[in-house]
């Protein structure tokens, strides 16, 4: 198992090093205002590039149902480690990922940022939430993986691929890390480290309360976090 890991491994980083190389390449030939945009972009271009190929590999691990030992084993040491007195904190967190809690916060962000004239980031915003919900709908539809059982958790709608919850605040958090980043540069930090707090937060809690195998939550982490980057490449170089 650890060689089959370390064999993965190095594939990524040279699919993601070729990746990355071959792109630099056609744009320096072929377009030589992107080639400029690329470089200013450039750590941008690589995560968006990581978190794609890590995405596709883990949603294919689930799809040809090769990660079930590795998800039972790490839900049962979750169960077997985390104190049944934390529970309400960890449903809390949950709550935090509802659509109850997001929808009047995503139209707050909007509003405000309309308000003060910030149309890139409230696009942003906008567009990385929507694509998010749409990309957990299509994926739970598509994929209808069967949600753990190895204890009593409660009821939720919906196949258990990917995390929803996870997905949507992993695309809401990153949206607002750039959006944070472009009005305030000083405070991306902060932002930062709130926004991989929350992202976590969701993530773990959907594995304590049963409710998610890793996977579900690892696919929606990359999947979250890829639209709102790419999403930003592409509206930046049309705001350029």
């Amino acid at each position: 198992m650890t060689f089959e890991l370390i064999k993965d491994l190095v594939k990524l980083v040279l699919i993601v090093a070729f990746l990355f190389v071959a792109l630099s390449v056609y744009l320096g030939w072929k377009q030589r205002a992107w080639t400029a945009f690329a470089e200013k972009r450039r750590f941008s271009i690589l995560m968006t590039l990581v978190l794609a190929i890590v995405g596709i590999k883990v949603s294919e691990d689930v799809v040809n149902r090769e990660s079930g030992p590795f998800d039972v084993l790490v839900l049962q040491f979750i169960h077997a480690n985390v104190a049944s007195s934390l529970t309400g904190l960890f449903e809390a967190a949950t709550i935090s990922g509802s659509a109850r809690v997001l929808l009047p916060l995503v139209i707050s962000m909007v509003v405000a940022l309309l308000c003060a004239k910030r149309r890139f980031e409230a696009l942003l915003i906008t567009v990385s939430v929507l694509s998010g919900s749409m990309t957990v709908y299509v994926l739970k539809a598509a994929v209808g993986r069967a949600r753990p059982a190895l204890w009593d958790t409660q009821w939720y709608w919906g196949s258990s691929f990917p995390s929803g919850h996870t997905l949507v605040v992993a695309a809401l958090a990153t949206a607002t890390v750039i959006s944070a980043n472009r009005i305030w540069p000083g405070s991306r930090k902060f932002v930062m480290s709130i926004a991989l707090v929350w992202v976590f937060s969701v993530g773990i809690s959907r594995l304590v309360l049963g409710v998610h195998w890793p996977t579900d939550v690892l696919a929606a982490v990359c999947i979250g976090m890829f639209l709102p980057l790419a999403i930003g490449i592409v509206l930046e170089s049309l705001y350029a």
